[in-house]
């Protein structure tokens, strides 16, 4: 609830504004939480990582499996392996320990 006490920066003039940073400000300059990132190995050990890669590499099997008989089992292929190559580029982005 607005108490009507608080004063807003067009209240206060130029020299408040030009102050120190408040913590606000600090928060929102380094990106909102200051959590740090979880190590490669973490991110691989997810349920989701794990998850998404089993799919992708089943996907690829199953492709093999069947056989290569037509352009849309290339394109599955292609897809597939593009699908397991951004799992593999979403753990090497993450900054190592």
């Amino acid at each position: 609830m607005l108490t009507g006490t608080t004063k807003d920066a067009s209240e206060l003039g130029p020299a408040a504004i030009q102050g120190k940073p408040n913590e606000l400000d600090r928060s929102a300059r380094s990106g909102g939480a200051s959590q740090s990132q979880p190590s490669r190995l973490a991110k691989a050990l997810q349920i989701e990582w794990i998850g998404q890669t089993v799919a992708s590499l089943c996907w690829i099997g199953s492709v093999f499996s069947y056989g290569i008989t037509s352009t849309g089992d290339w394109l599955q292929l292609f897809a597939a392996s593009a699908w397991l190559t951004a799992n593999i580029a979403a753990v090497m982005a993450v900054e190592a320990d």
